[in-house]
């Protein structure tokens, strides 16, 4: 008689059967049900050293592939472990399915103090996803899966958290895998469109804001904003919309002053996919507009927030802009049309850049010269990536990741390997400070292991540099900010990794082009005191 297969090893043809092909996690002795039918699915698991890395993993893998990043971990330490970068994957709206134990039915809210027992563990997690959910049965984990999908499928893209109880893990599971559609992208409103389009087509001064909703759309926003005669700003996650190359191409310097004066002078702003957060501004108050205001988000509760939008459309963005290039008339009058003005900002913006920025913009440019049009950087918090958000050209979107809204520590290395992972053949490359490295650097042996060639820039200050300079500032002791560093370059060895610490932006540059070619991880090791920076 043939043994009846376990819920646990049906997850994971589920999960195959939506597309899933890469797991993130670290085996537990409560998950191992589903270990086991990882191999006869044919997914494919990455181990890592700390279920934050798996959580950072899954949350590069999806920005990387367009694909749901997914992470199976333990309950109670795994779950806490992996918040962090479920918080940073729900700030940046980037999808990710997080499986975890937890408690057997019998046992949970009981508080009996069972191996890694968290009383309540969904509510741990529901402020930080879409949804997190106690699957009771089989056909429950069954639902919840597909309700995640639907909803990566559709609408704003969160995390989801599904907790499933060892005996439900255990249980038979004899049912055929069905996979449920959720159907389309929401399609915008007619009239909404024929008022949007009239606004702009009358528009002297246009300006597009386009944020990481808009990334899906660029083809559709760049025809836009030549139609119009738009200037266009991206927010940090909105970088490469448009290509910073083309006249119409602001920097991402939404948060800087001449910038936001140039955007107060326009007469209607179309604001795609972005909820103007602060991380997007760095202002208190919302950013000043006297222009009248349309705005397009997949999310209805942005376009009822912070700004008094004069049209909100609840739509897909590609759908929107799309609607709104049909809904033009074929001649528009007005825009900026071939106009100095934004060449004069760009311009303006660099050169109020301050000594330590332009020293960043000298890295920059080298690391430019080094990565192809096509590769992709992975940042970390650090001042080398605060200044690159801003002056790292970059021609399409998707190219450079930043962790954003959330603002964590330790992103940049474990979303790096995610990204890898996803697409082995984009050269990619990691900016990482020397503080955030030490959150997450255990990972350089996931990297290794997995013989990924990836370009890692460690930037070093030997401090919390931001946060002191903040404090210097404002007269306040530097506490906590100078830290005792390890010899990062031994420390990297120590793993396989390879290593480097160039002398001029020759060496750098060559550096980085041979991390491409290697058979594994090289650490960059760049000290912000340099001969070859002064």
């Amino acid at each position: 008689m043939t043994e009846a297969i376990s819920c646990g090893s049906r997850l994971m043809q589920i999960l195959a059967a939506y597309g899933v092909d890469t797991v993130f996690g670290m085996p537990g002795v409560h998950t191992l049900e589903a270990y086991r039918g990882l191999e006869a699915a044919g997914i494919r698991h990455i181990g890592v050293r700390h279920e934050q890395g798996a959580g950072f993993m899954a949350d590069g893998y999806a920005r990387m592939s367009g694909k749901p990043g997914v992470c199976l971990l333990i309950s109670g330490p795994g779950v806490t472990n992996a918040a962090t970068p479920i918080g940073q994957a729900y700030s940046d709206s980037i999808p990710m399915l997080v499986i975890t134990s937890v408690a057997a039915t019998k046992d949970l809210g009981m508080g009996r103090g069972r191996l890694h027992e968290i009383t309540d563990q969904a509510r741990v997690t529901e402020p930080l996803t879409a949804f997190s959910a106690i699957a009771t049965d089989p056909e429950q984990v069954r639902e919840y899966v597909a309700r995640a999908f639907a909803l990566f499928e559709t609408g704003r893209k969160r995390p989801v958290h599904i907790s499933i109880p060892l005996d439900v893990f255990k249980a038979p599971d004899d049912k055929p895998v069905k996979v449920r559609s959720a159907g389309g992208e929401a399609a915008p409103a007619p009239a909404d469109l024929a008022a949007a389009a009239q606004l702009l087509a009358q528009a002297k001064r246009p300006l597009i804001i386009v944020g990481g909703g808009a990334a899906r759309a660029a083809s559709a926003v760049k025809m836009l904003a030549e139609k119009v005669g738009a200037a266009v700003v991206p927010t940090i996650a909105g970088k490469g919309v448009l290509p910073d190359s083309h006249p119409l191409a602001i920097e991402t310097t939404l948060d800087r002053g001449k910038t936001q004066e140039f955007i107060e002078s326009a007469d209607v702003i179309l604001a795609i996919g972005t909820e103007l957060a602060e991380p997007d501004i760095w202002m208190d108050s919302p950013l000043p507009m006297s222009g009248r205001l349309i705005r397009v988000d997949i999310d209805r509760s942005v376009l009822a927030r912070d700004y008094d939008a004069e049209i909100a459309i609840c739509a897909d963005a590609t759908l929107a802009v799309e609607g709104l290039l049909d809904a033009l008339p074929d001649a528009v009058t007005g825009g900026f049309n071939g106009s100095n003005a934004i060449a004069d900002l760009r311009q303006s913006e660099r050169d109020n850049l301050t000594p330590l920025e332009q020293k960043h913009v000298r890295v920059l440019d080298a690391l430019r010269r080094a990565i192809a049009p096509e590769g992709v950087v992975y940042t970390d918090m650090t001042q080398l990536a605060y200044t690159g958000y801003a002056f790292f050209p970059t021609e399409k979107p998707g190219k450079w990741f930043f962790p954003v809204g959330y603002g964590t520590l330790g992103f940049a290395l474990p979303a790096a390997i995610g990204g890898k992972i996803a697409s082995p053949e984009t050269p990619v490359a990691v900016i990482v400070g020397d503080g955030g490295f030490q959150f997450t650097l255990q990972e350089l042996g996931t990297a290794v292991e997995n013989k990924l060639p990836m370009a890692i820039i460690l930037w070093n200050n030997d401090s919390l540099a931001q946060i002191r300079d903040g404090m210097i500032v404002r007269n306040i002791p530097t506490i906590g900010v100078n830290q005792h560093n390890p010899d990062f370059v031994a420390l990297a060895k120590a793993y396989g990794c390879h290593t480097a610490e160039p002398t001029s932006f020759d060496e750098l540059e060559a550096a980085v082009t041979a991390a491409f070619a290697a058979d594994g991880p090289t650490v960059i090791h760049v000290r912000e005191s340099a001969d070859f920076l002064a």
